[in-house]
């Protein structure tokens, strides 16, 4: 079975110590970093697999070193804060994290959206001798299964894994109004305990990436009261 390397970003030391310690225990090989752009470095030298990353350090903040993660990585992200505020939990996942947990967080909990999270981001990369359906093309928006790329207007863009399995889920069934609790059901394989802000904030990054006007869209739709779909095109 194949070891992850999960990084652990987080200016306090007993924190990266203990969160270390935890994912060891879990079989996971922990890489460390203090703050932003001691992560960035490791990006560049080591392979990661996940990133828990804590948002109040030195030099370079959490929520800054994730954009630019962003810009090369999809890798999944974890952001791991003391702060509580819906607010600061859309920031982060508008920003391109693909969870968010409070601190004091339970351990048991936390290694449960680890797992769940890279158990999502390497089923996104399992090879398929299948390629019948592997292209699901609507409009001008075409969608790769094989190489996870999606394409708009024939130019390429970048999905974080959590955007692309949104994303794929509508457009295997277009024209079909998916409510947030399935899409969160079916995304994050997990209960939807307060998952609909989740959802919408994703909704809203994949709409800008893939709408001319993202709020006037003419593929990711919102049927008010309902859910999302994507509207259907030849």
């Amino acid at each position: 079975m194949e070891q992850y390397n999960i990084l652990v970003v987080d200016d306090d030391q007993e924190i990266v110590r203990s969160l270390g310690k935890l994912l060891e225990l879990e079989g996971y090989r922990v890489l460390t970093a203090y703050n932003g752009m001691e992560a960035l470095d490791r990006l560049e030298t080591d392979t990661v697999h996940l990133i828990l990353l804590d948002v109040m350090m030195p030099q370079l903040g959490g929520l800054s070193a994730l954009m630019k993660i962003r810009k090369k990585h999809n890798i999944p992200v974890i952001i791991l804060s003391a702060k509580t505020e819906e607010s600061d939990k859309v920031s982060g996942l508008t920003m391109g994290a693909d969870d968010y947990v409070t601190k004091p967080y339970n351990t048991a909990e936390l290694m449960a959206r680890v797992r769940s999270q890279l158990r999502r981001y390497f089923s996104l990369g399992a090879a398929s001798t299948d390629t019948s359906g592997n292209i699901l093309k609507n409009g001008s928006l075409i969608l790769d299964r094989n190489t996870k790329q999606l394409t708009v207007d024939g130019e390429p863009v970048h999905l974080t894994a959590t955007e692309y399995r949104i994303l794929e889920l509508l457009m295997e069934h277009p024209g079909y109004v998916f409510s947030a609790e399935q899409i969160y059901n079916r995304v994050w394989q997990e209960e939807a305990y307060a998952g609909e802000k989740t959802v919408m904030v994703h909704i809203r990054r994949i709409r800008e990436k893939i709408e001319i006007t993202p709020k006037n869209p003419k593929y990711l739709k919102v049927v008010w009261g309902i859910g999302y779909k994507i509207e259907k095109y030849d």
